[in-house]
């Protein structure tokens, strides 16, 4: 009897020590990007499942918005160093930017990476129904999670350094 207990309560500590264990990563576990379709400046149908495997910047925007045309060069510099076929980037201009504007803007700034325009305000509520302030940066990892949420300006440099970690893994 005693020889069971040595055995069998050590066990169910361990398997109790894991199952605590699965369900904190779970809670802890980066939330996934939402599954959205999307139309680019140029007229391409796309989705969101075309980013898998693959890092991805989103950021929503607006050409109303200076802190957003303030940090589109970084933007641009981000996404040229690290373009490839394990990076991309989208920029995703919000629903009350007039489309007009946006095209002007992405043509005169000409722009590397895709733009789309959030007619409907569907692809940010997607994401988080409060992408409400621009600009909002999310960068997304190979399986689809999203692991940092910037509000505002990023810190490029803390961001390269995160997309060098990512790419990696």
């Amino acid at each position: 009897m005693a020889w069971n207990r040595r055995i069998v309560w050590p066990l169910l500590v361990g398997m109790g020590a894991a199952a605590m264990g699965a369900v904190a990563w779970q809670w802890n576990a980066p939330p996934l990007a939402p599954v959205v379709q999307y139309t680019l400046l140029d007229g391409q149908a796309r989705s969101s499942q075309q980013w898998n495997g693959k890092v991805m910047v989103v950021n929503f925007w607006a050409t109303s918005c200076t802190t957003c045309v303030k940090e589109m060069p970084a933007l641009m510099a981000t996404h040229e160093k690290f373009k490839g076929p394990r990076f991309d980037t989208l920029a995703v201009a919000m629903a009350y930017d007039p489309p007009d504007y946006v095209a002007a803007f992405a043509q005169t700034r000409k722009l590397p990476f895709g733009v789309a325009i959030d007619n409907s305000g569907a692809i940010a509520n997607a994401f988080d129904p409060a992408v409400r302030m621009t600009p909002t940066t999310f960068v997304i990892d190979k399986q689809g999670r999203i692991v940092k949420r910037y509000l505002g300006e990023p810190d490029f440099k803390a961001m390269h350094q995160l997309i060098e970690t990512l790419i990696a893994a």
